[in-house]
């Protein structure tokens, strides 16, 4: 690999994503908030509604999918930069971006994990109302994934590599001093409102013209809020919000 054949690419890239999202031995989910189902649902679980106990990523297909679209568009037209993906969770995400870089040939551009990897943090009263709400530090034993099982996956692929660099630690501290240059995907699954915020504080300017931003956590009302006063802030009108589940958006960056 690469391979020349795109019928070979593409059943490579299929492939990584039934395996990512464990569709073909259907690992039983842990319960959440969301779902609290007991047994594999093949609808939670390509919905990205369920939390996997195997899995390697719990964002679901058609988020898999989206991922794939903005890196191929990104790649095709000739968009510079690397992918990042802020809240990486188990890497599945992220392990599918290298994978496809590595299907497409492409030794230039570098994935970027970056992860507290701790879980989330605690929000006091100073944090914002919305994120005060959702109390999601308490799902921590199952949200905090370590930097060191993570690249274990990555390994587990064949995929751990110069191009994987991992950003460790509160995003607040390791963002803003983050050695990109540039990026063509900026992905944010942080879930609250000053987790989506600093993301897009410190890596938006970064994003390169037609590059994309993927907000996997749009329909939380913190993220939201976060995502709709930086694009306010910053004239985006003119590149429009398209939904890619009943969780997930994304735009392209015109300028």
């Amino acid at each position: 690999m690469p391979s020349e054949d795109p019928m070979a690419r593409d059943l490579y890239l299929d492939l990584l994503k039934r395996v990512l999202t464990n569709v073909i031995y259907e690992d039983p989910p842990i319960p959440n908030p969301v779902f609290d189902g007991q047994e594999f649902n093949p609808w939670a679980r390509n919905t990205g509604s369920d939390w996997p106990s195997v899995a390697h990523t719990m964002v679901g297909m058609a988020r898999l999918n989206n991922v794939q679209h903005c890196l191929e568009r990104a790649i095709a037209d000739g968009v510079p930069g690397d992918f990042i993906e802020t809240g990486v969770w188990r890497g599945g995400v992220c392990i599918l971006a290298r994978g496809l870089f590595k299907a497409y040939g492409i030794t230039d551009r570098k994935v970027w994990v970056a992860d507290s990897f701790e879980g989330m943090p605690v929000i006091d009263q100073s944090g914002h109302p919305d994120d005060q709400r959702l109390l999601l530090h308490e799902h921590n034993a199952v949200l905090g994934v370590t930097a060191k099982v993570v690249r274990d996956n990555f390994d587990r692929y064949g995929l751990l590599d110069d191009q994987v660099e991992f950003l460790v630690g509160w995003f607040r501290d390791t963002l803003p001093t983050a050695p990109i240059r540039q990026l063509s995907v900026l992905r944010l699954d942080g879930d609250l409102y000053e987790s989506t915020r600093d993301a897009l504080t410190s890596l938006y300017p970064k994003l390169s013209p037609g590059g994309y931003v993927i907000v996997d956590d749009y329909l939380m009302p913190g993220c939201r809020a976060a995502v709709e006063e930086f694009r306010a802030q910053h004239g985006m009108e003119h590149d429009p919000i398209e939904r890619v589940d009943r969780w997930s958006v994304y735009w392209r960056r015109s300028r």
